[in-house]
């Protein structure tokens, strides 16, 4: 892992808090919903801001 500055940091640590906001608030949506197409639609948003928050965690170990 390359050397980060405090800043880098904190901006990365504010980045993943706001991934981790949007994965809860698009799966809580898919669950507020009936229709299936709204559903997935939430889902798969989540599941991007979860691919999201992962590949920035990369940059914090290994």
């Amino acid at each position: 892992m390359a050397n980060l500055t405090a800043e880098e940091l904190k901006a990365l640590e504010d980045q993943l808090n706001m991934e981790q906001l949007l994965i809860k608030k698009y799966r809580s949506y898919a669950t507020m919903t009936a229709d299936p197409q709204i559903k997935q639609t939430c889902e798969n948003i989540a599941n991007q801001h979860m691919q999201h928050f992962d590949k920035l965690m990369g940059h914090l170990c290994c």
